[in-house]
């Protein structure tokens, strides 16, 4: 039995710092743990080889600033996670493993919000086939991460607002999903998903503080502060949609009048063109003729990118991140949107704050909430399930 204090807990301990280092980044060199758990080198050495020889992780050769190193991660078939990412018009699904590998992937078409019954049968469908295509163990399952488009309310875990998924009313999305899939269910909403997958994977790397901002149906933030997804106590932070331009404004879904969400948001911005451009017009559609010198497109879209800033220069006053990246239809507009928001972000914002930020386009595209999925899965596991080798079996739900 080990008791707190003792050479045996403090050794288990260290172990679990080091697994979770490295399960968090994906992998890191020898010396890059030792900075990120503040570990001895002579220490993390110890550790690195105990967890090789056990089988938890992996050692490939490398280098880094010129010099050789060996790069750590966790094994690949130590253990699997699932993305699940739900869209207004689609679904996603990205299998993984522990060592950030991303083994199958596949998106299709869903009207999310006529019904959740719908999405989820879908979903465990599509899960159900990615599972057979990769023929990976369902016994090694470690959780699921679910991205909805709408805020969760924590303390109930039911969607926050009725008003983005009126189908969804009085659903628990992680309780349904669980119950079909018989594993470990994470759910968050789509925006601090997209914050998590740019962390992990895209643009957000190397950063501590960052906001990555949606720009869909809605408008939407993921915040990240000091490494970690700020939700707030109710789970509503980042609603930077609804921050007020106009209060003369358009009223918006929320109740409120002139939210940004009304001068940026899809559903408002296209009826805007619908009079030059037809009715068929689509966000995507919009960046497409912006980016060939369709003299209305690039102007909506500069239009839309100035009110962005505003929000940003709000963001940037209260929180100071040292980044934020943009995401959506829209990032794919790259400088005809990003130069709008950097221009407003230096008229509003404490210049020594918009001195320190960086505008930068998601580099995940669509991939980025399911990604952020898996990096969900992924940060909320257990270190000593990985230890001890006590992952939860997957139940008969799962065939």
């Amino acid at each position: 039995m080990e008791t707190p204090g003792s050479q045996s807990s403090l050794h288990r301990a260290n172990l679990e710092r080091v697994v979770r280092a490295v399960r968090l980044a994906g992998s890191l060199t020898q010396a890059e743990i030792a900075r990120t758990t503040g570990l001895s080198a002579a220490t993390v050495s110890n550790i690195v080889r105990e967890l090789k020889d056990g089988g938890t992780v992996q050692v490939t050769p490398t280098s880094a600033g010129g010099r050789r190193a060996r790069s750590v991660s966790l094994s690949g078939d130590a253990g699997i996670v699932i993305g699940v990412d739900f869209g207004h018009t689609h679904l996603r699904v990205a299998i993984g493993n522990l060592a950030h590998q991303v083994l199958a992937e596949e998106a299709e078409p869903l009207d999310v919000d006529a019904s959740s019954t719908e999405g989820f049968d879908r979903a465990e469908e599509l899960v159900n086939r990615l599972i057979a295509v990769t023929g990976v163990d369902r016994s090694k399952i470690a959780g699921v991460g679910l991205g909805v488009p709408g805020p969760i309310d924590v303390e109930s875990g039911t969607l926050g607002s009725t008003a983005i998924l009126p189908g969804w009313t009085g659903i628990k999305p992680a309780e349904e999903l669980r119950g079909r899939l018989g594993v470990p269910v994470y759910v968050d909403n789509d925006a601090n998903l997209g914050a998590l997958g740019e962390l992990v994977w895209g643009s957000g790397r190397g950063v501590r503080d960052l906001a990555y901002i949606k720009i869909a149906s809605g408008v939407g933030a993921g915040l990240v502060i000091n490494g970690k997804i700020y939700r707030g106590p109710g789970g509503t932070a980042g609603e930077i949609g609804h921050i007020t331009l106009d209060e003369s404004g358009p009223v918006c879904r929320c109740g409120n009048r002139g939210c940004l969400e009304t001068f940026a948001a899809a559903r408002y911005v296209l009826p805007l063109l619908q009079s030059s451009h037809g009715t068929d017009l689509t966000m995507e559609g919009v960046v497409r003729l912006a980016q060939g010198g369709d003299p209305g497109c690039r102007r909506v879209i500069a239009d839309v990118g100035r009110h962005v800033g505003s929000g940003v220069a709000n963001l940037c006053n209260l929180l100071n991140p040292s980044r934020v990246v943009l995401g959506g239809d829209l990032a794919e507009a790259g400088e005809l949107v990003l130069g709008p928001i950097r221009e407003s972000v230096g008229r509003y914002a404490i210049p020594s704050a918009a001195r320190q930020l960086s505008v930068l386009p998601g580099a995940l595209g669509g991939r980025a909430e399911v990604l952020g999925a898996l990096a969900l899965a992924l940060s909320e596991m257990g270190d000593s399930t990985l230890l001890d080798g006590s992952l939860p079996a997957a139940t008969p739900a799962f065939t």
